[in-house]
């Protein structure tokens, strides 16, 4: 763990104020009490997100939270996505496994379906 200064030094253009108002925000979490606070690697990796969200991309704090709102959830989807495949791997047969793969590889090389849309195969009637 690492403490707020160590922090600022080390993300160039980094403020204390800042930091301390996205931990008031509850944009970034933090051990510790105001003055005191302690960084998790995990935390520092998301101060160094929302520096360039707010330096780089010119995100306002108006829509900060929405963007790491979705954030949040893409990261989340990925993590269960990651978990899910691991517990398929260790728990399907080979054989199965294969099946799913050319599926996927199946699936891959269609031609995405845009919303609202019936595929070429779907029994409705087209004609007009």
């Amino acid at each position: 763990m690492i403490t707020i200064e160590t922090l600022c030094r080390s993300v160039v253009g980094l403020d204390r104020s800042a930091v301390e108002q996205w931990i008031e925000n509850a944009w970034l979490h933090a051990e510790g009490t105001p003055g005191n606070y302690l960084f998790r690697e995990i935390d520092v990796a998301r101060v160094r997100l929302i520096h360039e969200l707010h330096s780089e991309l010119a995100i306002g704090d108006d829509v900060l939270p929405m963007v790491l709102s979705l954030l949040d959830q893409l990261y989340e989807t990925r993590r269960r996505y990651s978990l899910l495949c691991i517990a398929l791997n260790q728990a399907l047969p080979e054989e199965t496994k294969l099946k799913v793969l050319t599926a996927l590889e199946g699936l891959r090389s269609a031609r995405p379906v845009a919303a609202g849309h019936h595929s070429p195969s779907s029994t409705e009637d087209h004609a007009e």
